[in-house]
């Protein structure tokens, strides 16, 4: 099966409806992933078809969920979720944060390439980050513990914001650590077409 049609597959089976241009452009963020990989180390993941899978179809799988004008992908990596998101809603405002200063190169790379008007990137830790305006939302695919997530980004989420993380299995010891004030308002198990693991997105708030 070629890339594009194992993309658009897994596209189907989680049933959505993204346009055939839009699809190229998630391609042309998987190429250029792949493409800077060999140089910059950016992702374990090496192959063209786990790359759709676990990279491109793992992001698209939050998108019904994810309804905010703006948000701030904390520990993005090499742009995951926050460059599929910026994608699919070219009217969102994504702010990614990382440290790490040749993923962030990647990162600046790749709004440029991918025209990706209302992406940011910030090269910074993230608790040294002060929006002008507090975010509606982060989220966070791979950054750390839900406790370190919410403590982190506190002073730059909206009062009535939300946190958004995407855990692969359950994690209960995780949610009873979480600060006090802090409380899990939604968990949804996620199905991700090609990947045989667990994977759940869970919505925090304050209380």
């Amino acid at each position: 099966m070629t890339t594009p049609q194992r993309l658009a597959d897994g596209i189907a089976a989680l049933g959505l409806e993204i346009d055939s241009a839009t699809q190229q452009r998630l391609l042309a963020y998987g190429s250029l992933l792949m493409k800077w990989n060999k140089v910059y180390n950016l992702t374990a993941i090496r192959d063209e078809e786990a790359m759709v899978d676990l990279h491109l179809l793992d992001s698209l799988a939050i998108l019904p969920h994810i309804q905010v004008s703006r948000i701030a992908d904390i520990g993005t990596g090499g742009g995951l979720p926050g460059i599929p998101l910026a994608i699919c809603y070219p009217q969102m405002e994504v702010a990614l944060v990382e440290t790490v200063n040749k993923k962030a190169s990647f990162l600046q790379q790749a709004k440029i390439e991918l025209k990706l008007g209302k992406l940011t990137v910030h090269n910074m830790r993230v608790e040294l980050l002060k929006p002008a305006q507090l975010f509606p939302a982060v989220i966070s695919r791979a950054f750390s513990s839900l406790r370190d997530f919410v403590s982190l980004t506190d002073h730059m989420v909206a009062p009535d914001g939300l946190w958004f993380a995407m855990k692969g299995v359950y994690p209960d010891d995780e949610l009873t650590q979480l600060p006090p004030g802090f409380v899990l308002r939604e968990s949804r198990r996620l199905h991700v077409p090609g990947v045989d693991a667990e994977r759940h997105l869970l919505t925090i708030s304050r209380n």
